[in-house]
């Protein structure tokens, strides 16, 4: 029977320390809040997680998407090769640029974009591809690379979910045109909330700078249409003691997924391509069965879980086709959308909350 006297163990848990609340303090004591210092001191500080590229900070995840595109020029007439799999920003940002995703199938173990399908989706208008390094696992960039580079496209990472996580040695955000990350507060860092891009060509950073605050680096000398997409020195300053302690939460994530992996035999665990740094923003297991009676049967024991993502983009409303329709077949896709269920594996967790998550996972064998 489940012990009800036992603390529900959270599927994620934003960590605000004594060090992100002082941050936060010092700057409004300053009075200077808003693009100032320590969003400088944050692009440079987040510049070595990716092999040196220059940093720019945003105010979310989905504005480093838009904006990047904008400032590849990329609008009207142009499509974007993007996974289904996904938050609905990856989507959401093409068309907010004027343009159109084009959707392409999963790798089935790493449930990031398929290099094969991505190759089959570009044509005459293609722009630029997005994979999406989901879940905290590195998508195969450099198959996607070496595709881009055929069809002379750009790259626009989305690495929202994998802060840290690497590629043959590589960290993500350092391989294609762009990459963009997002500081929400789920994330395995965050700021609150916020974005950066990182990039290795100047040019296109300049672009981005002018882009996030109004087109202008010179106050009233507008060179660009821009927009007011700028980080807050509040969100800069907190973005950097958590940057401070990524790598020890990372090394947490990762020991709590091997432990998961050892105890958890009734369902696959997550694969690891080889050559892959798995940061493992989520756990994500396959349910075969009833994934709602799983998901009761974790709850009633005292584990929380998630469903990322139950809807494929391509079949949300705003992406149908005239006839109502999805208009593309993405058979990996509609699987993972129907299977996948994420477990706790946050660092915050004890070996205690581990052995509770497994015991609980393993006895779905029984509960079938």
């Amino acid at each position: 029977m489940p012990d009800s006297t036992q603390e529900t163990i959270p599927a994620a848990r934003p960590i605000i320390g004594e060090a992100e609340i002082e941050a936060a303090v010092r700057v409004l004591r300053s009075g200077r809040v808003v693009q100032g210092p320590e969003v400088a001191a944050f692009e440079e500080e987040f510049s070595g997680l990716v092999a040196g590229r220059h940093c720019v900070a945003v105010n979310s995840g989905t504005s480093a998407l838009q904006l990047t595109l904008l400032a590849l020029g990329i609008g009207p007439s142009d499509e974007v090769v993007v996974p289904s799999f996904s938050f609905a920003a990856s989507a959401n940002a093409v068309r907010l640029v004027g343009a159109e995703p084009v959707f392409a199938d999963i790798e089935p173990g790493s449930f990031c974009v398929d290099p094969a399908a991505v190759e089959a989706a570009i044509g005459p208008r293609t722009a630029a591809i997005m994979p999406v390094h989901l879940y905290g696992h590195p998508a195969a960039m450099e198959r996607i690379q070496a595709i881009a580079d055929r069809h002379g496209l750009a790259v626009v990472e989305d690495a929202c979910q994998a802060h840290g996580a690497e590629l043959a040695g590589r960290p993500v955000g350092a391989f294609g045109t762009a990459g963009c990350f997002s500081f929400y507060p789920t994330k395995n860092m965050h700021a609150l909330e916020g974005g950066m891009v990182t990039t290795a060509d100047p040019a296109l950073a300049r672009t981005l700078r002018l882009l996030r605050n109004q087109g202008m680096e010179q106050r009233y000398a507008n060179e660009i249409v821009g927009a007011n997409m700028r980080m807050t020195d509040v969100a800069a300053a907190i973005g950097r003691e958590q940057l401070k302690r990524l790598p020890e939460w990372t090394e947490r994530r990762r020991a709590n997924a091997a432990v998961l992996d050892s105890k958890i035999t009734s369902v696959e665990t997550p694969p690891v391509a080889a050559g892959a740094r798995h940061v493992y923003h989520q756990y994500t297991v396959r349910i075969a069965g009833d994934r709602d009676a799983a998901q009761r049967h974790l709850a009633d024991r005292g584990v929380q879980s998630a469903v990322y993502y139950p809807t494929p983009i391509h079949r949300l409303l705003p992406y149908l086709g005239a006839d109502g329709k999805p208009g593309w077949e993405l058979p990996e896709t509609d699987r993972a959308a129907a299977e996948v269920l994420s477990l706790p594996v946050h660092p915050t967790l004890t070996g205690d909350d581990l052995g509770r998550i497994a015991d609980a996972v393993n006895g779905l064998a029984d509960a079938r």
